[in-house]
């Protein structure tokens, strides 16, 4: 290193491998050694291709991240908030964080968790308290037409407590969370993008969720000690309405999820089969699965009463385990053999192939989807004719993003690297033409990258310009911090045939997963209207303090530099409820509200309005302020609220 710290040698610069198989390798040596027993080196098939260098391959390449002063990016990209328990919103190739969403935990820039309309979303107690604090968000998908992103909606999942999230792709906002009944660790989340009878319907409608954790059902404390009797559910989720539509029971869990282009199957990847509740059993088998859900047939069973429900939940649950799907002509799920422990099933822009990577083993499963239809309807004897290909790539493979042109990108963990792979050379491969080279390039990336996406990836608009790989340790690449590090998320041009780093991005762990859109694909509107709020108080003449024995209305308006009432009198022990809209209609004056001691603050957007309840149990005089500058005499923006005694 260049500077004059003290570091330690053995961790700080470390080489890729020596990382490798020092610390990553640790908790999975026994997993690896039982896929694959050659060295633990790339393999033979995959080393044919080349290695990229590392670093910005060309001298410009760094500054086309770079905006000019007023310059927009290109697209948008949204991610997962990981412990933050909210959603990113980043330009891309500038790399900038612009917004970010709440969704599943208070945030105090916005008051969310603060107003009612928020815990209305969110969700509370009898008392009127949070259900929740805490949320681990994974995965975030937004919804199709024609086989593209629309700018509706995109959704975002709790894995924490089995929660997904709405989010209003019109005023960037979260407007409904739905609980999934009988599910923990829900992980995996993906939108239908088409109707699986209707060609009219070609757009989404349902969204498929992966329950991941294996759990007794009903979960009352019975059946603990017979794990045997453990079971995952793979849930569907309405898209307008959030409410759960069915469910379906399966043999061992769900991991991440994937859907066809023509709407008429889900898939999930699935690493346990074992159903083991010990980390050693669930790496035992040498193949696990890809399951694949016939929508039709699963909507049909619930439609003639095919189910049961569990435990308080109404949902319809129908039966998806390998006893009751032997038939392939009545079969409501297909489960399909992969390489061992997959971690993730992607989808090609094709509409023709899911995407398996082993994990455990240093292979990606090509799964031809006519294939698998053709089984559901008794033209193949044997389901796993289905996978056309079965390549190795490298070690820890685990997700794989697509670029248009045929090629695949996969990230390696262990080997610390991106493989770009072409996915009809692999098919020619496996089919037995050894000459086949379908590793196409490779690119060392820092480090131990996990989940992966490309522009407009897993849409038939695949433009192949960006790539953004998710790196879970970022060790030597920004100033230290202390013991905890950012994670790092790299930017890549894979726009030619070979990829090229452009810009490293420190951010706040644990994000996960990610999508990139071109940004005419949305238009956000700018100013909110009275008409999307109830209480909107629309003209500074309605305000006031309004009395009912103890319950108390206050309605107030903001407009700078001033708030409509220059002061309220309130009795100690009045319950409250106040009321604030914004009046301003400029774009970008936005408004906060604080309350000294009384444990409140939000904001308000162009004519929006919030409302909070408390209790005033504390008598004085409160100066309540306006947060967000917004005028030259912001700081002379206040009223006097008279708590008596």
């Amino acid at each position: 290193m260049s500077d004059k710290r003290e570091v330690n040698p053995e961790t700080v610069g470390m080489g890729r491998r020596r990382f490798i198989n020092t610390a990553a390798l640790a908790g999975l040596t026994v997993g690896v050694a039982a896929c694959n027993d050659k060295p633990a080196s790339a393999p033979a098939a995959a080393a044919s291709g080349p290695v990229a260098a590392p670093a910005a391959a060309h001298s410009g390449a760094a500054n086309s991240t770079h905006l000019k002063p007023g310059e927009l990016d290109t697209y948008y990209g949204l991610w997962s908030g990981g412990h933050n328990g909210d959603m990113r919103v980043l330009g891309l190739p500038s790399g900038r964080e612009i917004h970010r969403i709440p969704c599943f935990v208070p945030d105090a820039l916005v008051g969310w968790g603060i107003t009612n309309e928020s815990k209305q979303v969110m969700g509370t107690k009898p008392d009127g308290s949070l259900r929740y604090n805490v949320a681990d968000t994974h995965h975030t998908h937004a919804s199709y037409k024609d086989g593209n992103y629309d700018g509706r909606y995109a959704w975002i999942n709790d894995k924490i407590n089995a929660r997904v999230a709405r989010i209003r792709l019109d005023y960037f906002v979260c407007d409904k969370i739905t609980d999934l009944p009988n599910v923990q660790g829900f992980h995996g989340i993906f939108p239908d993008k088409a109707d699986p009878v209707d060609p009219a319907i070609n757009y989404t409608t349902r969204v498929f969720c992966g329950g991941e954790f294996a759990i007794p059902l009903p979960n009352n404390g019975k059946d603990v000690d017979s794990p045997e009797k453990y079971r995952s559910l793979f849930s569907c989720v309405d898209a307008e309405s959030m409410e759960v539509r069915w469910q379906v029971l399966i043999d061992g869990n769900c991991d991440l999820v994937a859907s066809s282009y023509d709407g008429k199957l889900a898939a999930t990847n699935q690493y346990n089969v074992e159903g083991g509740v010990h980390y050693e059993d669930m790496m035992s088998a040498e193949r696990d699965a890809c399951a694949f859900f016939n929508i039709a047939r699963i909507e049909e069973a619930v439609k003639a009463g095919k189910f049961k429900t569990y435990g308080d939940s109404k949902v319809p649950v129908v039966d998806g385990t390998h006893e009751a799907n032997k038939d392939p002509k009545t079969a409501l799920v297909a489960y399909v053999s992969v390489p061992k422990n997959p971690h993730g099933v992607n989808a090609s822009p094709d509409g023709k192939y899911f995407i398996c990577a082993g994990k455990l083993s240093p292979t990606c499963s090509v799964i031809e989807l006519s294939k698998v239809l053709d089984w559901f309807d008794g033209k193949s004897e044997k389901l796993d004719n289905a996978i056309v290909a079965e390549v190795e790539v490298g070690l820890g493979p685990l997700h794989t993003a697509f670029d248009g042109r045929g090629n695949a990108y996969t990230t390696l963990f262990l080997d610390s690297q991106m493989v770009k792979w072409n996915i009809e050379a692999a098919i020619k491969f496996h089919a037995g033409d050894k000459n086949s080279k379908y590793v196409v390039d490779r690119l060392d990336v820092q480090y131990q990258p996990g989940h992966v996406n490309a522009s407009q990836s897993e849409t038939k608009a695949a433009d192949g310009k960006y790539l953004a790989v998710g790196c879970k340790f970022s060790k030597d690449r920004f100033l230290p911090v202390g013991p905890l590090h950012p994670e790092n998320e790299q930017l890549i041009d894979i726009s030619g045939e070979k990829m090229v780093l452009l810009a490293d991005h420190p951010v706040r762990g644990e994000p996960h997963d990610f999508i990139i859109f071109k940004r005419d694909l949305v238009r956000p509107k700018q100013v909110y209207s009275h008409d999307d709020f109830p209480l909107a108080i629309k003209d500074a003449k309605e305000s006031g303090v309004f009395r009912n024995g103890k319950k108390v209305t206050v309605k107030l308006t903001s407009q700078a530099p001033a708030f409509s009432l220059r002061e309220f009198k309130l009795k100690k022990g009045d319950q409250v409820t106040l009321i604030l809209t914004n009046l301003d209609k400029v774009e970008d004056l936005t408004h906060g509200i604080a309350i000294p001691k009384y444990n409140v603050q939000f904001v308000v957007n162009p004519l929006q309005t919030a409302s909070v309840d408390f209790v005033a149990d504390k008598p004085g005089v409160f100066w309540i302020y306006c947060t967000n500058f917004c005028h030259a005499l912001h700081l002379e923006m206040r009223t006097r609220m008279i708590v008596e005694a």
